[in-house]
Formats: structure tokens, C-alpha cells, sequence
């Protein structure tokens, strides 16, 4: 069954929830995506052939051209213009039309209150891997979304990567590991790279064995029923060199400062969510 999919706004999470889709084998002429200028239509349009991507500076109707007859409507903008989209979009969308928001900090009460009476929404939280199709994405669904609704959202965004449910009020514990999660692995791997250097070696190659060591524990990690702590153990040899540098970094209270800032990242979605209502 063809599925008409709006995404109304795509900039790079949309953008990588998108071509999760179209890896998955989503047909591209069921896709429709929205943004501001015709430059950046065009590059989706090259990128993701057979999609329909229109401009607001060419079609100022073009969220609620899109949004007309589609079955699944994919929210996202920026956090601050959620609600102004909803609302926008409200006379163009069908009763059984499922709303999606991927806005970071947005409420379900606040979606709900910004689109007509009993329209079906679920707010969900991925992260950039999703382009891969190696994301997570979590999904929470709202007060008037049904379980068929739901299982349809999750059909399709498995092709985005692993999807979980999860209750509203987690969102911003999830958030805080799985949707900045990325940035942490890219931050670890600046880190690596800038040691080699300090220890001698040059620096493209440094980035190089970095990026690599990276990447390839993460697609350990993939395998099923992998356990980091097992992983760790295997290449950590007593009285050997990784033992000394997991020493260093326990000596150094790393966990503590990754569970500060775990904490920090949840904190400022919550706050971000206040500052929106």
C-alpha cells in the first residue's frame, strides 16, 4: 500500500530521516518535503531523486500543498515554530492524518492544542545516524493516536534505525544519551586524533586511525546482543596498556563527567520545553 509522507521543513534531521526512508525502500515519488528556499529544493531534489521538494519563496502555500492528502505529516522545523506550523497546516490535514513532530522540547499538550480536535500525533526523538539507517528513533504517541496509528509510524521509521517507545516524560532522559549521543562519539574521536598528535604522530593520520577506531568499535557494538562492558574487558589485559588508560580515565572521574553532562543536556530540553509553553 502507498503511503503519501510529508515532511514539512527538512533540514538535517528530516533530511536523515528521509533518506532512512528511501534506504529502507520507501518509493521517493511518495515523498514530499517543504523549505524555505528554491536553492535548497533543488539540492533535495538532486539528492533524493524522484521526491517532490517546494519552496516557500516559489509557493507560499507549499506546507499546506503538501500537507493536502498525505497520511503522514513529519513536523520539522525549529522548536520555536512548531506550534505556528501546526496551526497552519490544520485546515489542510484529513482526521486519520498522523501528525509527527521530530522538534526536540515540544510537548505533546502543545501539539495538541495547536492542531484540530482529535488529530492523531506522536512526538518522536531520533538522532542523525538515522541518514545511515542506523538511528534511533523513539516515538511517544499522543492522546488520540491508535495503536494501528502508532505501529504504522514505527513500520515506517524502522528504516531509520532502531525504534523504541517510550513514555513522554523519558524523552528528554533519551535525548540527553541517544539524540546528542552522536555528538559525544564525534567529540570522542576529536579527542583521540588530538592525542596522537600530542604524542608524535601527524595529524591527518591521527584523524584517520581515529575516525576509523570509532567507527569500527560502533559496528561492534551493533552486533547483536553485544555488551560494551564485555567489549571493554576483551581488549583491556591486566597490568597492560588500555588497562592503564581505563585507569586514567576512572582516576580523571570520566563516567561522572559524561553523566554531568547527560544530565546538563535532559536540563536544558526540559528547559527549552518551559520556555516554549
Amino acid at each position: 500500500m502507498s503511503i503519501r509522507i510529508a515532511f514539512l521543513g527538512c533540514g538535517s534531521m528530516n533530511e536523515a530521516i528521509l533518506g532512512g526512508l528511501i534506504k529502507g525502500g520507501t518509493d521517493p515519488a511518495d515523498i514530499v518535503a517543504t523549505v524555505r528556499r528554491a536553492e535548497r529544493a533543488a539540492e533535495l531534489a538532486e539528492r533524493h531523486h524522484g521526491i517532490t521538494a517546494i519552496a516557500g519563496e516559489e509557493e507560499p502555500e507549499n506546507n499546506k500543498q503538501a500537507t493536502t492528502g498525505s497520511d503522514v505529516v513529519i513536523l520539522g522545523v525549529k522548536p520555536v515554530g512548531i506550534a505556528d506550523l501546526a496551526r497552519e497546516i490544520g485546515d489542510s490535514l484529513s482526521p486519520h492524518t498522523i501528525v509527527i513532530s521530530v522538534a526536540a522540547a515540544v510537548s505533546l499538550e502543545q501539539l495538541e492544542a495547536a492542531l484540530p480536535a482529535g488529530q492523531p500525533v506522536i512526538r518522536t526523538m531520533p538522532n542523525t545516524p538515522a541518514k545511515l539507517g542506523r538511528g534511533v528513533v523513539s516515538v511517544s504517541p499522543g492522546t488520540n493516536c491508535t495503536t494501528a496509528q502508532l505501529q504504522l509510524a514505527k513500520d515506517l521509521l524502522v528504516s531509520a534505525g532502531t525504534v523504541v517507545e517510550v513514555p513522554e516524560h523519558q524523552i528528554d532522559a533519551l535525548s540527553a544519551i541517544s539524540g546528542s549521543g552522536p555528538a559525544y562519539a564525534f567529540y570522542l574521536a576529536e579527542a583521540m586524533a588530538a592525542a596522537g598528535v600530542e604524542l608524535g604522530l601527524d595529524p591527518e593520520l591521527s584523524l584517520l586511525i581515529a575516525r576509523e577506531t570509532v567507527a569500527g568499535a560502533g559496528f561492534m557494538l551493533a552486533e547483536p546482543g553485544a555488551d560494551p562492558t564485555a567489549l571493554r574487558r576483551a581488549v583491556t589485559s591486566p597490568n597492560g596498556t588500555t588497562e592503564r588508560a581505563i585507569a586514567t580515565f576512572d582516576e580523571r572521574g570520566l563516567p561522572g563527567i559524561l553523566a554531568d553532562g547527560a544530565r546538563a543536556a535532559a536540563a536544558r530540553a526540559a528547559e527549552i520545553t518551559q520556555q516554549l509553553a
